[in-house]
């Protein structure tokens, strides 16, 4: 861990430690520069990420790639219908001593990945929900400290929906970005086939560890947001919801439920995030977008009107935004 003699030098060198991350990264993840963007920024918001694609898109190779980067523990926990809570928290049992102790789940880790979250019944959902608010686990009775940092970056389907338990409003709200990946580009994906079909093995170095993700965390937090970006975060967020003093003839007249404050505190800390890492020592207006769709989708629900008429929940933020 370097020490930095202001907090300007400490802004710099967490800029030129993404560029090396996303160096790193690009070695097995060809393309997808927007995803592994947001992913990156919600780590060091000391976020959540839910990531939605169809199949072979990479998802649990680009979350088990982020891990190695940032040199974290990593778990995966296919989430399935007969998955309990026990089964990710841990259990006790009785040892040789016949003393109850208390054997640790996969949730003890840096990085979870909850692979396609949908599929288990409501009740392992609310036990992850509880690790994802509180970084702390319940069992038995006892509270049990997660380690630190610690991040679920989840994957959901968006096609198959047979046999899934849709995410309830709480759960989806915990989740700082809600990241769609869409399929790579043709030239793109000559590369990943060509990559994945040889003997090549890309080698991937550690850029960082638990100890530096903390201070850039706490750094963030420290980073001064114009009065100005505030305002603009939070009525954006207030634009969202239906019949309020502050919401458009488009959200009156499409939408049933709007983004809460929740969204507000993620779009300053998301914004401050984004200025960092492009190499300013403030947010402005232009960070707040660039990371409004992702925190946005989820926190909106369309009425029945907008089904009918088929309008997007990303048209609406687009309108959102430009206005």
């Amino acid at each position: 861990m370097k020490n930095y003699a202001t907090d300007v030098e400490a802004v710099d060198d967490l800029r030129k430690t993404y560029q090396q991350l996303t160096t790193e990264i690009g070695k097995v993840i060809v393309g997808q520069d927007a995803i592994v963007r947001d992913t990156l920024i919600s780590i060091f918001s000391n976020g959540h990420c839910l990531l939605v694609g169809v199949p072979g898109l990479a998802k649990t190779l680009l979350v088990n790639t982020i891990a190695g980067a940032l040199g974290l523990s990593y778990n995966r926990i296919q989430f399935t219908p007969d998955l309990m809570p026990s089964d990710i928290i841990g259990t006790e049992i009785l040892n040789e001593q016949r003393h109850f102790q208390f054997v640790k789940g996969p949730l003890f880790s840096n990085i979870i990945l909850a692979d396609e979250i949908n599929r288990t019944p409501p009740k392992t959902q609310a036990a992850l929900l509880e690790a994802m608010q509180e970084r702390a686990v319940t069992a038995a009775g006892k509270r049990y400290q997660l380690d630190q940092p610690f991040f679920v970056l989840a994957t959901q389907n968006p096609i198959e929906q047979e046999g899934t338990y849709p995410l309830p409003e709480a759960q989806l709200d915990r989740f700082m970005f809600n990241v769609w990946l869409d399929y790579p580009k043709f030239d793109e994906e000559i590369l990943v086939v060509k990559n994945t079909t040889s003997a090549h093995t890309p080698t991937l170095n550690k850029v960082m560890g638990a100890e530096e993700i903390i201070f850039f965390q706490q750094l963030i937090r420290k980073v001064p947001v114009p009065d100005n970006v505030l305002q603009y975060a939070v009525s954006l967020a207030s634009k969202t919801r239906p019949n309020t003093a502050l919401a458009t003839s488009e959200t009156n007249q499409y939408l049933s439920w709007g983004a809460g404050p929740r969204a507000s505190q993620f779009l300053v800390i998301g914004a401050k995030t984004h200025a960092v890492l492009n190499g300013k020592y403030a947010p402005d207006i232009e960070d707040v977008k660039a990371v409004a769709p992702a925190i946005l989708r989820h926190r909106i629900v369309k009425n029945y009107k907008a089904e009918a008429e088929g309008i997007s929940v990303e048209s609406l933020i687009s309108k959102l935004l430009a206005s």
